[in-house]
């Protein structure tokens, strides 16, 4: 399962890619925000450290826009600047037939704020090159979010759809485990939930133990 990190701060991106080799970027208004940066500005460092890489970076149309010629203009707009770039539009009606375009011109599509298999397969049956349902917000409303990446995963393999599966709002290492048993292709959280993560108290431990006996043991 490849791992994206959900960040729009040049210098944590630089970071994940080289202590753990993320697959990908997520981005989105509030991590640019986060950034303090100009979206622009900041888009353009972040393609500057994948390129010449298949690491794709995912980045959102304006989300005020609610029409169809107007997002794929948008689109194609951001997609000339990176060939890492990929596209998020928000799982609202009027983006479907944007995406099915944008797909035929070989635009690739991350089709975001997924919450039903209904949303996820209508994308997908769009030409969306990644979707992402969120299941942090989900589980927060003690909803059942195994199920649902479940059966999305499902309904892509029951109909050969090629699309990838982005499962995003992670919050902590057991969604993250979660996902894969579940068989999404991805997932995307922050750095702070990768390190967590990667760390166990276990772990820790045992470093202790085996360190207080190296110590006492002769080397030579």
């Amino acid at each position: 399962m490849k791992f994206f990190l959900d960040s729009a701060i040049v210098d944590e991106i630089a970071y994940a890619l080289d202590t753990f080799d993320i697959d990908g970027i997520t981005t989105n208004p509030r991590h640019v925000q986060v950034s303090g940066k100009p979206f622009m500005s900041v888009i353009k460092e972040i393609a500057n450290l994948v390129e010449g890489t298949e690491k794709t970076i995912s980045v959102e149309v304006n989300p005020h826009i609610m029409d169809t010629a107007e997002m794929i203009a948008e689109a194609e707009k951001l997609a000339a600047i990176s060939a890492n770039f990929v596209i998020k539009l928000q799982c609202v009606e009027v983006a479907f037939k944007a995406i099915k375009t944008l797909s035929e011109q070989g635009i690739r599509v991350n089709c975001t704020l997924i919450f039903s298999a209904m949303q996820a397969l209508q994308a997908m049956r769009s030409g969306a090159y990644y979707i992402s349902p969120f299941i942090g917000w989900k589980e927060s409303n003690a909803e059942d979010v195994q199920q649902f990446i479940e059966d999305v995963s499902i309904i892509r393999d029951n109909f050969n759809f090629d699309t990838e599966i982005i499962v995003a709002a992670v919050r902590n290492a057991r969604q993250i485990a979660d996902a894969a048993v579940a068989g999404a292709d991805i997932v995307t959280a922050g750095l702070q939930v990768y390190q967590d993560g990667f760390d166990h108290p276990y772990t820790q431990k045992g470093i202790k133990i085996f360190s207080d006996f190296w110590d006492k043991t002769q080397y030579e």
